[in-house]
């Protein structure tokens, strides 16, 4: 990913009022707070036609946290004391704005982490026990989780965290994390040292990887306004190109291609990854597997070509059995609206969510985490996009299927604009992890 600014505009912290503005929504100047420190604000240009390229955090005169957007929105954590803090703006044209604020740390975090020690060395699966509190929110904590390298790999709801990560061995930067209902977290380091081997799963975690290139993808066009699968398809044409080495991050990505005459018509490849035609010979005959299955992390590489004729990007989820259909669907509406959307299953609609979608043309890491709640609910847990993580836990009833409808999809859509443009993207690292 190109990063906008080079290592002259990061030393020079001088504003340069000229060339545009930078407003701070967060934190307010000379408020106190506690460790993690909610940093939003937006910027504007007024003499660069091409806009914004990045913004940026400094504190004390050290850069910590840079996106390439328009808009900045993360949370840091910072040791206790008082800090200068700048939140900058780097235009295409060479320009640079800045805005500075003050504020105080308590050091004081709402999160305790009873297991594991920060800088202890540990055996592979780790436990995490932690608790959260909050003094702000009169509604309380709504969920939990536990990052490692920057990547969110568990969420449990409630104001505890009680289990057990798989950690490849060697020194591993993890993070607890709470989410209160008022839109607020807070969160603690803990580094590790892993010994041992790889690791081989706890709790029963199963990872189905590199499913891009597995042979048993199907596929359909849908056209409007009725969208029923079609295969061929009158005004839509598609294609998918497996073991493709540039771009590609792992050397065999799959190129996926849709082009046309009729407008927002989409193109759905499908993956049976267990059950039914399972391309990774889990077919489930007993029918023990599937209702075993609570929790999903759909993770991918997404490579885009051409943003600008990218409508929608959908990534999904299903889940079939005992006539009871779970379909976790997650789109990018990119040229619609610009948000992430979820799917409600009984209405058939999509809810959009707090969370901008904000791809690059090139490479971009997501990261989707789903859960079978109680009554074969439907939640939403969170959405990351590289390395900023929105938390959603919203929650949907399931819909009714055919009875005979067994297993788990994993599915990838493109959705054409109003011209149908000839569009391409690329999928690598494509995995699904289950437990």
């Amino acid at each position: 990913m190109k990063t906008f600014f080079s290592t002259a505009l990061a030393l020079c912290l001088l504003p340069a009022a000229a060339w545009g503005s930078v407003t701070i929504s967060s934190p307010a100047n000379g408020q106190t707070l506690v460790s993690t420190v909610h940093y939003a604000g937006t910027a504007t240009t007024s003499t660069c036609p091409e806009g914004v390229a990045s913004m940026g955090v400094y504190v004390d005169d050290k850069l910590i946290y840079v996106v390439n957007a328009r808009m900045l929105d993360t949370e840091l954590v910072l040791e206790a004391g008082k800090h200068n803090t700048v939140m900058q703006e780097w235009d295409y044209c060479g320009g640079s704005t800045v805005a500075s604020l003050s504020i105080t740390v308590t050091g004081t975090s709402g999160v305790f982490v009873t297991s594991p020690a920060n800088n202890g060395t540990v055996s592979s699966p780790v436990s995490y026990v932690a608790t959260a509190t909050t003094t702000s929110c009169a509604q309380g904590i709504a969920s939990m989780g536990v990052y490692v390298n920057n990547k969110l790999v568990r969420v449990q709801n409630g104001s505890s965290l009680n289990t057990q990560i798989s950690l490849s061995p060697g020194a591993q930067r993890t993070v607890v994390q709470e989410w209160d209902h008022c839109g607020r977290s807070t969160y603690v380091p803990v580094n590790l040292t892993v010994q041992g081997s790889e690791p081989t799963g706890s709790e029963g975690e199963s990872e189905l990887a590199n499913l891009q290139r597995d042979n048993g993808w199907e596929n359909w066009g849908q056209i409007p306004p009725d969208y029923v699968d079609c295969s061929p398809c009158s005004g839509i044409e598609w294609s998918a190109t497996q073991g493709i080495s540039s771009p590609s991050e792992s050397g065999n990505a799959t190129k996926y291609s849709t082009s046309g005459t009729s407008p927002y018509a989409v193109v759905l490849w499908v993956d049976p990854v267990i059950g039914s035609y399972s391309t990774h010979n889990l077919p489930d005959t007993n029918h023990t597997l599937v209702p075993s299955l609570h929790n999903f992390t759909y993770d991918t590489d997404l490579y885009v070509t051409n943003l600008s004729v990218t409508a929608v990007l959908e990534f999904d989820v299903s889940m079939y059995m005992n006539g009871i259909g779970m379909f976790f669907g997650t789109q990018c509406n990119h040229l619609n609206g610009g948000e992430w959307d979820v799917l409600n299953n009984v209405t058939q609609h999509w809810s959009a969510t707090p969370m901008a979608c904000n791809l690059v043309n090139g490479w971009n890491h997501i990261t989707l985490q789903f859960q079978r709640g109680a009554n074969n609910s439907v939640i939403y847990q969170s959405i990351a996009v590289d390395g900023t993580t929105s938390i959603l836990n919203e929650t949907f009833a399931p819909f009714s299927v055919p009875s005979d409808w067994y297993g788990i999809t994993v599915n990838y859509q493109m959705d054409g604009d109003k011209y149908q443009s000839p569009n391409t993207t690329y999928l690598d690292n494509l995995s699904l992890t289950y437990w």
